[in-house]
């Protein structure tokens, strides 16, 4: 059975005139002694009609009909009364008579959702001033979750409620199940106007849901920029650590999630123990993470260190491991070049540095060169011995083949590799001591 959809064929004849508004017709039913309690496929009658539709004539005969408080709190199958009905449309008379016949303006549905919940979802102000005046709670929830009149105010910028409700009461550190107030609805959904009244009215700036999670935290991973500024200004500490490790600040979210102008924002007024403090996580990880080129390359030319501190979570040993160990095939190889260009790669552990090689097998020209840009120590030792070698000496391969050294490193001394990687053809190696030519 639809509990949403009307079907005509299951509403009373009383029900329809309630709901047409004749009150000629709902007259003569009424004489004819036709009952006002029958309801249709999803539990309305006529008085949930007469609610529902404003038909305020209506509404009265029936109420006067059966003037019982059972009547006026009659529900529906979802467990909406005549007056939920009527605040969630506006219509501020129906409110009024319904109140004053003693409805109860903190009726719960059976989903906890009262009827100036409803006036405030639907932007009812003036349905909403009645609720309040005839004692409606303010601070009630709605729902399970206990999400309230002032949260849902706030996440619709409704700025005349909002006010209302400040002014009559509400609670502006109230929390729903999840630690969450309604500034950091605010700041969550980037709401401006909101944010700023919330703050105006003294709202705590640094408030913690119950992750940790800050209203700076979320403004900055959602890349609200102007929440951000406005959080900043009015004192969010961006040095408040948003998770139970004590690690997560509001940057980590701005370069996981690519919020440059965010990131700028906070690079300057956060603290820079993170970077490589011990039990710290520097935000080049998060960079690194999402994959963020731009918001990595601002963080290195800031200073902070492709090489920090042990992952805590993750336990790579630096971003370029995470980089390389978590997801090699996902970073992009303009992200790859920019962390190479601050760090000596050959440094990082052999296995990074294989699946580095590997990976510039089958990428881009550029990460190629930027890759055999960079010397290992092999090749360092080899400038080191040629440069102590006089030129007539460099030109002759059997010198080169008599020094007293590796013989794995004569042919290294040739540069054997290199002519070999470009297909240099008659190239002359070493093998077992005597010069032959390369095959």
């Amino acid at each position: 059975m639809d509990f949403t959809e009307a079907y005509d064929d299951t509403c009373s004849t009383v029900g329809l005139a309630a709901r047409k508004g004749d009150v000629k017709i709902l007259r003569k039913l009424l004489k004819k002694g036709c009952s006002i309690d029958v309801a249709d496929n999803r539990g309305w009658m006529p008085i949930h009609e007469a609610a529902y539709h404003n038909s305020i004539e209506c509404l009265r005969m029936l109420i006067h009909k059966d003037s019982s408080e059972n009547y006026i709190k009659t529900r529906t199958f979802e467990g909406f009364c005549a007056l939920h009905l009527a605040a969630s449309q506006g219509h501020w008379k129906v409110v009024q008579v319904l109140l004053e016949a003693g409805a109860d303006p903190n009726a719960t549905t059976f989903e906890e959702t009262t009827p100036l919940f409803l006036a405030v979802e639907n932007g009812q102000i003036d349905a909403l001033r009645l609720l309040l005046r005839h004692g409606a709670n303010v601070n009630g929830s709605h729902s399970m979750c206990g999400w309230n009149a002032l949260h849902q105010a706030t996440f619709q910028e409704n700025a005349e409620i909002i006010k209302l409700l400040l002014k009559k009461g509400a609670n502006k550190e109230c929390q729903d199940d999840f630690g969450i107030t309604p500034l950091f609805v605010a700041a969550q959904y980037g709401k401006l106007e909101s944010l700023s009244i919330l703050i105006s009215s003294g709202a705590n700036v640094n408030c913690q849901a119950s992750d940790k999670a800050t209203p700076l935290f979320i403004a900055a991973q959602e890349g609200h920029t102007e929440c951000v500024e406005l959080l900043l200004s009015s004192g969010a500490d961006p040095d408040l650590y948003c998770n139970e490790d004590n690690w997560q600040l509001p940057i980590h979210a701005a370069a996981q999630m690519g919020h440059t102008k965010v990131l700028d924002l906070l690079i300057p007024l956060t603290n820079r123990v993170c970077d490589t403090g011990p039990d710290k996580v520097s935000p080049v990880y998060s960079a690194v993470l999402g994959g963020q080129e731009e918001c990595l390359e601002m963080l290195l030319q800031h200073g902070y260190s492709p090489e920090a501190q042990t992952h805590l979570v993750f336990e790579f040993s630096s971003p370029m491991c995470m980089a390389f160990q978590k997801e090699i095939n996902s970073v992009n190889d303009d992200t790859l070049i920019f962390t190479l260009e601050f760090t000596n790669w050959r440094r990082l552990p052999p296995t990074v540095e294989k699946m580095i090689s590997a990976r510039a097998s089958y990428s881009s020209w550029a990460l190629q060169q930027h890759i055999a840009a960079v010397p290992c120590l092999a090749h360092l030792c080899r400038l080191e011995i040629r440069s102590s070698l006089k030129p007539q000496h460099l030109q002759s391969d059997s010198f080169i083949c008599q020094l007293p050294l590796p013989r794995s490193l004569h042919n290294y001394l040739l540069y054997a590799e290199v002519l070999r990687m470009n297909g240099v053809p008659e190239l002359a190696v070493i093998q077992d001591g005597e010069i032959s030519e390369a095959t």
